[in-house]
């Protein structure tokens, strides 16, 4: 939803910018063009890979790339001596490059290792997560993770699995859960029924929601420029529910999309994944 993006965010030549999720670049690139040389754009990745795709693309003096989480932004600021910004986005959509990296585990397409892990070197990958959690912790996961209406038959396979030889790959996982949820339910959607249990681990392995909710509630307040604008594009409802409850629970938001806004239907024909995007925007107007 780039156009949409643009338009909320309202950019123009000279503000501080932070693109927490930098990804390919794409949303930077269009950003850039609008901020001038008299602009910064800090952007923040947590995955190193999406990093290296995006340099090439945002090689520019008034740019600063930090492989790091935006809910750390206050601490990599500090850093470089800068006291606030005036607009934030955070896209928190997975890249389809990372999808179709076959060594991160992150779809069931690509397969490869269950790892999941933005940042390759912190954290327990996700097929570490999947061996040795016990069955509560998996209902657990996939239940409030994923929303999952068969969390309990999935880890009941997945338990039998491990006494098998476990789960190393994105491939044995999907062939697991198709094991486990009942026929009728896979010929009703037309979703892969692993769909939201990798979605569940992803989110588990990275303390996505933590992030989001820390983000939100502690750093925001504290970095952004009176006036300044913050725009979070969400994908899923958990996400969404993070973002709404912040901007409606602090009295220094002045929420500007009293609904989310959703993507148009020619753009889910150009991209089917944005078909589940919900942008919210809100101005930092704290009291006096």
């Amino acid at each position: 939803m780039p156009r949409e993006v643009l338009h909320y965010l309202q950019i123009s030549e000279g503000l501080t910018v932070v693109d927490g999720t930098v990804g390919a670049g794409g949303h930077s690139q269009l950003i850039l063009r609008q901020l001038g040389d008299t602009g910064t754009l800090i952007g923040f990745d947590r995955d190193a890979m999406m990093l290296r795709l995006a340099t090439p693309l945002l090689r520019k003096p008034n740019v600063i790339l930090v492989q790091s989480s935006y809910s750390l932004a206050r601490e990599a600021l500090a850093e470089r001596n800068i006291t606030s910004v005036d607009r934030v986005l955070l896209d928190l959509g997975l890249s389809s490059d990372q999808l179709a990296d076959r060594t991160r585990g992150f779809g069931f397409d690509a397969g490869g290792p269950l790892d999941m892990r933005f940042d390759t070197q912190l954290g327990q990958p996700a097929g570490e997560l999947l061996n040795t959690a016990d069955r509560s912790r998996l209902i657990q996961i996939f239940r409030e993770f994923g929303e999952e209406p068969f969390a309990e038959r999935i880890a009941d396979r997945i338990v039998t699995r491990r006494k098998q030889g476990g789960l190393q790959t994105a491939q044995q996982l999907e062939e697991c859960i198709r094991a486990a949820v009942p026929d009728a339910a896979i010929a009703k959607s037309s979703r892969n029924p692993a769909t939201r249990v990798f979605q569940a681990l992803r989110i588990a392995v990275n303390q996505e929601l933590q992030h989001l909710q820390h983000m939100m509630t502690d750093v925001l307040p504290q970095i952004m420029t009176p006036g300044g604008i913050v725009v979070v594009l969400a994908f899923h409802s958990l996400e969404d529910r993070i973002v709404k409850s912040a901007f409606k629970g602090h009295q220094g938001w002045q929420v500007l999309t009293k609904t989310p806004v959703e993507a148009t239907p020619a753009e889910i024909r150009l991209n089917p994944r944005s078909r589940s995007a919900r942008l919210r925007a809100a101005r930092w107007k704290p009291a006096a």
